[in-house]
């Protein structure tokens, strides 16, 4: 590489590097804004810039991580969810945009059972705390909880929370122990769903870089979804809603844990954009 590199061409030979070691080329823009702290639009109007030898180094090393693996989001330190920016690390998952169509349904449904708009809620596995924090933020007069077994992931969340002003209760302890002493409304959970025997199908960015307690679970990927929705009868109030994120092939196995739980309960597996089962509700009237 030249000594004199201008932005637009740092860009395209970053983007080319990604694209020849099978990466996507646009993570070369987000870690390029990333580095030089500039929107779009201000990356757009600084093409023609110079870039200064050491600001081109340290994109470049960024850039040589991700080629081989770093996932994106543990290079620049944080990822959008529901139009907020998470911090996020290798202690916590990468919020997924299916995540955000439970949090749609599930406002959706919440509008037309708790038209007060404040409901309690409690968040399992929080991880990095984004759905609880978006619940918080967008029904604010809602009394939020989240859990996870993970005192870092925890940490990252609690941090979350600080940041974005959310007013979260954040509770340590394996599933639906730290919250069973009191009754809930709304219960979200995205647990651990991939079975160990996927890890291999795995892209190495996924399995080599985020936390395997926060991807991997027993029984197929089930093994969670079978406990909490066993032990959730006891902590649900009427009317109540459960919303799990799942696996595109667990719709029917998830669905007939919750409604061998609670057999009156309206019970549906609803399709992701993608037209994947993504998600299981359980309406508790």
């Amino acid at each position: 590489m030249t000594n004199r590199k201008y932005i637009f061409e740092a860009l395209q030979g970053a983007s080319s590097f990604l694209k020849s070691n099978g990466r996507e080329e646009a993570a070369a823009r987000i870690i390029l804004q990333h580095e030089l702290g500039l929107s779009h639009a201000g990356l757009l109007a600084s093409m023609r810039e110079e870039l200064e030898e050491e600001k081109f180094r340290e994109f470049w090393d960024k850039i040589e991580l991700h080629a081989s693996g770093t996932p994106v989001q543990h290079i620049t330190g944080t990822e959008e969810f529901y139009g907020r920016s998470f911090r996020v690390n290798a202690q916590v998952l990468i919020p997924r945009p299916e995540t955000e169509e439970l949090i749609e349904e599930t406002l959706k449904i919440a509008a037309r059972y708790f038209p007060e708009g404040n409901p309690s809620i409690a968040d399992i596995g929080t991880g990095s705390g984004v759905i609880a924090i978006t619940m918080k933020c967008e029904l604010p007069a809602a009394k939020v909880t989240a859990t996870d077994i993970s005192e870092e992931a925890l940490a990252v969340a609690k941090d979350n929370a600080k940041r974005l002003n959310a007013d979260v209760a954040f509770e340590s302890g394996d599933l639906l122990e730290p919250i069973k002493e009191r009754k809930w409304d709304i219960v979200l959970s995205n647990p651990p769903y991939i079975g160990y025997e996927e890890a291999p199908d795995l892209s190495d960015s996924v399995r080599d870089f985020e936390p395997h307690t926060a991807l991997f679970a027993e029984n197929e990927g089930l093994a969670l979804y079978e406990k909490m929705a066993a032990g959730l009868p006891e902590i649900v109030d009427k009317p109540s809603i459960i919303g799990f994120e799942i696996g595109y092939a667990q719709g029917e196995a998830v669905r007939a844990f919750l409604k061998a739980a609670f057999p009156e309960a309206n019970v549906y597996v609803k399709k992701d954009i993608n037209k994947k089962d993504r998600m299981v509700f359980c309406i508790n009237k």
